[in-house]
């Protein structure tokens, strides 16, 4: 084996490339530099490596394409220009199709056919002709600087492509990284090895404190390429961070035997999780709390103490609002299917418990279940809240209603004193 082999080996330990990826960023980097000290800018240079022997073999690649006149190219290209100046001064790019009519030919990557017949009489249109090209000595300093950019660069885009390939596979898994840094946007930036990715400020928990240096797991939200380089976009408010911690936490979720029907999340809050089984031995909640509450705190604490409440999933709709509604016990509900609008209607004790803080519970279930949610209050049947209600409105009904009991205790308190 030699020297060349083994530091390409080397290369490929440390970046996790592929022996074929590095070899050809070094072709790409000596026909880079064969161009720079041999050849010239019409040329398609491809160039074979042979690391075991040290040698080099290159060739000019280009495509047959129809014979032009001389004549029909230059006018063609004056009117490519007039259009393209056009279109620059009403302030647009230049659509390809405008150009569909006009000839084009690009010397470095097509020849047309009569002059391609003196390399080979019997060429054809749209062949692809490689003439071999003769390598006078060793390259200067120039061009073997060329080539190690070349490489560097390469190397640093292959190195991103198996990023991207092994990322995009865990999009909407969880990820560990290091908070290292909060922007001037409010745009937190992740350590993740290899890559940083970005937990933007709508992805974020608001109680949460992104501390530099802290370790964090977040939710891998979208992977992609693009013109600055690879794109990360991390998430901890997601209701995808939930799924994908319970997946990793319980083991009947990870086989597959209890399945999540549904997440509605209040990041920071509270979450509702929707759970089912068709396996009668199975408990689905029960497998989700574990033992003495040791998996679901689990969760919560990964969660940062966001409430996390589990929920029984049912076919039966009035059944299914019924458990969203948790921990508020449900004395009816009364389905509008047109509307698809539930009233449900509960105890006086009861009716701040289903509502929730701001009308939380109310509308995380509504969430949760599809349906539109009304709680009334039962013997009252003023004392109305919606689902789609704004927490301003809820918080207000709530307040009137408390207002409305202090002074109905105070009034009922003189009378018995006057008695």
């Amino acid at each position: 084996m030699s020297e060349i082999t083994k530091a390409i080996e080397v290369i490929c330990a440390e970046k996790g490339l592929s022996y074929e990826s590095v070899l050809e960023s070094i072709q790409a980097a000596l026909a880079a530099a064969y161009r720079k000290d041999f050849g010239n800018r019409q040329q398609n240079i491809r160039v074979e490596f042979d690391p075991e022997l040290g040698d080099i073999k290159a060739w000019d690649v280009k495509e047959i394409v129809e014979d032009i006149p001389e004549e029909k190219l230059e006018q063609d290209q004056l009117e490519m220009n007039a259009r393209r100046e056009k279109a620059f001064a009403e302030g647009r790019e230049l659509e390809e199709e405008e150009l569909a009519d006009l000839v084009r030919f690009n010397p470095k990557t097509q020849m047309m056919k009569t002059p391609a017949k003196e390399f080979k009489k019997n060429v054809k249109i749209g062949d692809i002709l490689e003439i071999s090209l003769e390598v006078p000595g060793e390259f200067g300093r120039m061009a073997a600087q060329t080539a190690k950019q070349v490489i560097i660069q390469r190397l640093r885009e292959a190195e991103r492509g198996n990023v991207y390939e092994e990322l995009k596979e865990q999009e909407g898994e969880i990820i560990s990284g290091t908070v290292q840094r909060r922007d001037r946007n409010g745009v937190v930036i992740v350590d993740l090895g290899k890559v940083t990715g970005i937990v933007p400020q709508n992805e974020q928990i608001y109680k949460e404190n992104y501390r530099p240096g802290a370790r964090m797991r977040f939710c891998i939200l979208s992977v992609n390429m693009g013109t600055r380089g690879l794109e990360i976009i991390l998430s901890r408010s997601t209701p995808k961070m939930v799924e994908a911690i319970f997946i990793q936490e319980i083991p009947e979720i990870n086989a597959g035997t209890v399945e999540i029907k549904g997440i509605a999340r209040d990041a920071g809050n509270r979450s509702k999780v929707a759970v089912f089984t068709s396996d009668e031995n199975i408990d689905p909640i029960g497998s989700c709390i574990g033992q003495r509450g040791s998996r679901i705190n689990t969760i919560i604490d990964e969660l940062g103490g966001e409430k996390i409440d589990v929920i029984q999933f049912s076919t039966d709709t009035q059944n299914y609002i019924k458990q969203a509604l948790s921990p508020a016990k449900i004395d009816s509900v009364e389905l509008n299917e047109e509307e698809q609008e539930a009233v449900v209607s509960v105890a006086e004790d009861q009716f701040s418990l289903a509502i929730g803080r701001g009308g939380q519970n109310v509308r995380l279930a509504a969430e949760l279940t599809g349906w539109k949610i009304k709680v009334v209050q039962q013997g009252d049947e003023e004392k109305v809240v919606s689902s789609d209600e704004e927490m301003e409105d809820v918080e207000a009904k709530l307040s009137d209603k408390k207002i409305s009991e202090m002074i109905e205790a105070v009034v009922v308190k003189d009378e018995a004193e006057e008695k």
